[in-house]
């Protein structure tokens, strides 16, 4: 069965990034979605159940706070681990995200290997 990684982000050249970021990870058997706001990340996240969602707070149609919660209170998806990934650097901020369900928060601008560490990491993944 193969690992499935979403990034959801409203801006087209932060996704780029994190898919360039991650890609190696396709020889691991890693598939990739993407949403570009969060009705589209919570329709693919019902449909595909990834792994790994890489989640970024404001965004059109519904914010990444509305679908951390709708995925992990509202679903009960606790098989889904969320990375917020944000500007949204505040204090306040932060304890929303935990308040949410989100399992890490991550402030923008990102560094991509620490993003590469953790999808490692969480997917159980072994890097040749």
């Amino acid at each position: 069965m193969s690992k499935k990684i979403l990034i959801t982000d409203d801006e087209p050249h932060i996704r780029l990034l994190l898919e360039q970021t991650l890609e190696e990870l396709e020889d691991y058997d890693v598939e990739f979605f993407s949403a570009e706001n969060g009705e589209k990340a919570l329709e693919i996240i019902e449909e595909e159940r990834p792994q790994l969602v890489l989640l970024d707070v404001m965004m059109p149609k519904m914010n990444g706070f509305e679908v951390c919660r709708t995925v992990k209170q509202d679903w009960g998806m606790d098989d889904v681990f969320i990375i917020l990934l944000t500007a949204k650097g505040q204090e306040y901020d932060k304890e929303k995200g935990k308040e949410v369900g989100a399992d890490l928060y991550i402030t923008k601008p990102f560094n991509p290997d620490e993003i590469m560490a953790h999808a490692v990491k969480i997917l159980d993944i072994e890097l040749d």
